[in-house]
């Protein structure tokens, strides 16, 4: 089982220092009036601050417990993504006894497998895609309310697929035997490696907003999202990429292949918001929840790192075990 190393610490003290430098900016952007910045934007990114610094100091205090901890803090974040995407998504009396089972059963089951390690994963990797998404039609039959019953069972399996069953490939990548290209057995802790991943997602979609803003021509999807282009999709793939690649020393890859994994992680990381701002579109609300003060919900912060998740850890566990 991975422990963390000297690397690791490297990795969240550059995290640290990079997140100190960029608090230091936002505090001088607001206390000078004279710097043509939209008061507007300094105030979402002085939120978006505050939403890493608890992301980093949560995760850094996961680590340093144990590798478990960090699986037992991914199942209770999926657990509060889904009660915020079941609430945004209304169901019926009908529906309770099933929701009861993906919160209590299968939510729980799923990373009780991850933990046990990674000769599970024949298990884990089909138990909610298969079994429980053909238990949730079945209980719904039983409770006996046929109403919207098609709409009602896809809302459920929507939402435990999204946020359990794919943010919780995220840990998985804790058990993972990794080698290097050629074979080479990798040292390092797969520590780095989750908390690498989890970076560059989230750094991902900050550099799609810039790239947006300077240079974006054309909207990906107007009436979704009116402030994602294809420019920032391309840009931040770009720089994306670039600063994976400048971290390829906390993990199995070489330049290229972080450069790579950058790439891929920036495309899935932005299709997993598109998809989100679709959902709250539909069901007319701005943000999924309010536990974040000041920066919307938890599902608003991971539906980035819910699509990428799965890809990583596959590419991963494909080429480098």
């Amino acid at each position: 089982m991975p422990d963390t190393d000297t690397t690791t610490f490297i990795l969240i003290a550059v995290i640290l220092a990079a997140l100190g430098i960029a608090t230091l900016v936002a505090f001088l952007l607001g206390r000078n009036d004279s710097i043509a910045v939209d008061a507007a934007v300094v105030k979402r990114f002085r939120a978006k601050l505050r939403v890493w610094w608890t992301m980093v100091a949560i995760f850094v205090i996961g680590s340093l417990i144990h590798w478990i901890g960090l699986v037992v803090l991914f199942s209770m974040v999926s657990f509060w993504a889904l009660r915020e995407f079941i609430s945004m998504t209304p169901t019926r009396r009908g529906d309770h006894r099933t929701l009861f089972w993906i919160f209590f059963i299968f939510t729980p089951l799923q990373y009780i497998l991850i933990g046990l390690g990674d000769e599970y994963y024949p298990f884990y990797s089909i138990m909610i895609p298969v079994y429980a998404s053909l238990f949730i039609p079945a209980r719904a039959a039983i409770a006996g309310d046929a109403k919207r019953f098609l709409e009602r069972c896809a809302k459920i399996q929507a939402g435990l697929l999204v946020c359990v069953y794919s943010l919780s490939h995220a840990p998985a990548l804790l058990d993972l035997q990794l080698v290097r290209t050629g074979g080479e057995p990798w040292t390092g802790s797969n520590v780095n490696l989750l908390m690498f991943f989890v970076l560059i997602a989230q750094l991902s979609l900050t550099l799609e907003r810039v790239w947006s803003k300077l240079a974006g021509r054309h909207v990906i999807a107007p009436d979704i999202n009116a402030s994602r282009t294809w420019e920032g999709v391309l840009g931040a793939m770009m720089s994306t990429g670039v600063i994976a690649a400048l971290l390829r020393w906390a993990t199995p890859f070489f330049w290229w292949e972080a450069l790579l994994m950058g790439v891929v992680v920036t495309a899935m990381a932005s299709m997993g918001t598109l998809t989100m701002s679709a959902i709250k579109r539909d069901r007319g609300v701005t943000d999924t929840g309010t536990l974040v003060q000041g920066h919307a919900g938890i599902l608003d912060q991971i539906d980035n790192i819910c699509f990428a998740a799965p890809i990583f850890y596959h590419v991963t566990r494909f080429f480098f075990t």
